[in-house]
């Protein structure tokens, strides 16, 4: 079943075109990964999927729904965590999970939620007092109060420390077992290539390779002698090794 089609979304500011006709489709229970570097137009197209943005081109399609037309009805299906997400400071754990569980007619158990995110001891903390790991865990868990069937999780391990960033890994597979499609924006190989069953790459807002991490390796061969990785299959199809 497919559960979001995109076909010729593109977005522009003023002049500059951020996403360039750009058209895919994930299918349901997929982690499917956006690969890209900054600016690469990773977080417009997310935004645009989640009904945040609207596109200057182009059809979005997530659970059936328009994703221009059919707002309200997409936000009580989807759960969406932004690159930027803040809390004010003296909002507690537990606090937090109650107000947006408040914002949905049938939320998940919060407690179990925090629970399942490793967080019941910080229930009481103030945000301002959570780790960069742990707020990134509880910006999950709020994503997911609604009982979503997709998940859009943008640039989550972004500063985070190497053990935080495999806890995450770990809990993002939890989601997908849960029954819930998730959507990943990233720019770190190693995340891509161990979470993602396929990846859309983007570069300068267009799609320059759709397919499953092992084949965007196999087509690259070997680089200098050695195995390529997926960094090497990025490199080659973005341009981005070529000298300046």
């Amino acid at each position: 079943m497919t559960v979001i089609e995109v076909n010729g979304l593109s977005k522009r500011y003023g002049d500059r075109t951020v996403v360039d006709g750009v058209s895919f489709t994930v299918a349901e229970g997929e982690i499917f990964g956006i690969l890209g570097e900054n600016g690469a137009g990773k977080t417009t197209t997310v935004e645009c999927i989640s009904g945040l943005r609207t596109p200057d081109d182009g059809s979005i399609s997530v659970l059936g729904l328009d994703t221009r037309t059919e707002r309200e009805q997409l936000r009580r299906l989807i759960g969406v965590q932004l690159q930027e997400s803040q809390l004010q400071d003296r909002l507690r754990v537990g606090e937090a999970m109650q107000l947006y569980a408040s914002f949905y007619p049938d939320p998940a158990d919060w407690r179990e939620l925090i629970a399942a995110v490793g967080l019941t001891d910080q229930v009481r903390m103030p945000y301002a007092k959570l780790s960069g790991g742990q707020k990134q865990r509880l910006s999950i868990a709020l994503a997911l109060i609604g009982n979503p069937r997709v998940a859009i999780l943008d640039e989550l391990t972004t500063g985070l420390d190497p053990h935080a960033r495999r806890e995450t890994w770990k809990l993002i597979r939890q989601i997908r077992d849960r029954g819930v499609t998730v959507l990943l924006v990233t720019h770190f190989m190693d995340e891509a290539e161990r979470l993602c069953d396929r990846l859309a790459v983007l570069d300068g807002g267009k799609i320059v390779a759709l397919d499953t991490p092992a084949a965007l390796i196999a087509n690259v061969g070997d680089v200098d002698g050695y195995r390529a990785n997926l960094e090497d299959a990025f490199l080659a199809l973005t341009g981005s090794g070529r000298d300046n």
